[in-house]
């Protein structure tokens, strides 16, 4: 017999742009603290704690020695409590959830923290690849397959599904506005937790996304020129932002919640987790949302926010051409083109957002789903709890 399980804790720090306020900080400096407050503001003991599962794609140098096991001794977890950290590539945190999601479903475990963290200003992407002079897939692997870069596959995307630089700008421009009306409502401030870390010599109070970008437009946007292919329609204004973060969610049994006296604030219902068309590479997401909410037993139309990555316009835009959901429910408070895509960090990130969204706005269901690099994604219904 299954077990419930039950959301009860989710928080992030705010995100630093590429070589802002957190490129002075270690990882681990990020992401302990955010895990231990969130804790502590949850009311979770620390010595209930079982488990701590992670995701991080660049594991190396300061990211480096499954840091999900160093940030949790960083956080002040006793030292018994195991942590594993996993790359499943964009979706990394988002499948960290999902395997907690599993560990108490299954009975193993009754309370664990699934958490994110990249901060790639101080650890660049491919830096556990490209340091050793090695490559992570063969030349018979891309003729067969046609792996290319993601920014590539982005504008083959685009051509597939007829998406116009125009219809990518206007997304692009909608982003940052929505997410800078969020961050000027104060929208965001109860899912970020502060810190206090070290800028130029002194310790600075970091509490606000400074990713965001209000003012701009899609004429704005226009003028810049692509930035993979010389017709392609991506560019700096309409892909998600190099980004520094650290989420975490915390998920315990309706058994541990009720001895502990914790708020029980949402449920996972269902997830799922999908291979896709490796040349594409980004679409699973129109795959993967069909088969959880198969799952979960629900529609699309019940979902009241839905979070979906955006990796680059093209692949929001194909996602919803595809499946034709009420944009006005889709990425209601910006998403990663103005908050930053801090790789293995953003599906615990996306989670929070959406928890957060639902409580404000008295939404009942969700839906989180993510595109992941070599033809992967992933997505999770949940229901929130009064």
């Amino acid at each position: 017999m299954s077990n419930e399980v039950l959301i009860v804790g989710a928080g992030r720090s705010a995100t630093g742009r590429r070589s802002g306020t957190l490129s002075y900080t270690h990882p681990l400096k990020v992401a302990a603290p955010v895990i231990r407050q969130e804790l502590d503001r949850s009311g979770v003991p620390l010595d209930e704690v079982d488990f701590v599962v992670g995701g991080c794609i660049t594991q190396s140098g300061e990211q480096s020695f499954n840091i999900a096991r160093t940030v949790s001794l960083a956080a002040d977890l006793p030292i018994e409590v195991p942590s594993v950290t996993l790359d499943f590539q964009c979706g990394s945190s988002q499948q960290a959830l999902q395997m907690a999601t599993d560990m108490v479903r299954a009975g193993t475990a009754d309370l664990v923290v699934a958490m994110g963290v990249e901060n790639m200003t101080r650890v660049p992407m491919g830096q556990n690849w490209l340091n050793t002079g090695g490559k992570p897939f063969t030349k018979d692997l891309v003729k067969e397959f046609g792996l290319t870069q993601q920014g590539i596959a982005g504008d083959n995307i685009a051509v597939e599904y007829g998406i116009t630089r125009d219809k990518a700008d206007e997304f692009g421009a909608r982003s940052h506005q929505r997410a800078g009306h969020a961050q000027a409502t104060g929208l965001f401030e109860d899912e970020i937790i502060p810190l206090v870390v070290e800028k130029d010599g002194q310790e600075v109070q970091f509490s606000e996304d400074e990713t965001i970008r209000p003012e701009t437009t899609p004429e704005t946007l226009s003028t810049l020129e692509p930035a993979f292919r010389a017709d392609g329609i991506h560019h700096a204004g309409n892909s998600s932002q190099i980004s520094d973060q650290a989420p975490c969610v915390i998920l315990a049994s309706e058994k541990k919640a009720q001895e502990l006296g914790l708020k029980s604030r949402a449920r996972i219902v269902a997830h799922a987790s999908v291979g896709s068309d490796p040349h594409l590479m980004l679409t699973g997401p129109i795959t993967a949302t069909p088969k959880v909410l198969e799952r979960a037993g629900l529609s699309l139309h019940q979902m009241d926010s839905v979070e979906i990555n955006e990796a680059f316009a093209s692949v929001v835009l194909a996602w919803a051409k595809t499946l034709e959901p009420n944009m006005e429910k889709v990425n209601p408070n910006g998403g990663a083109i103005a908050l930053g895509h801090a790789l293995g960090s953003t599906g615990t990130l996306l989670m929070t957002t959406l928890l957060h969204h639902l409580e404000r706005t008295d939404g009942r269901y969700g839906l989180e789903t993510m595109c992941c690099g070599g033809g992967l994604a992933t997505a999770t219904v949940i229901e929130r709890l009064n």
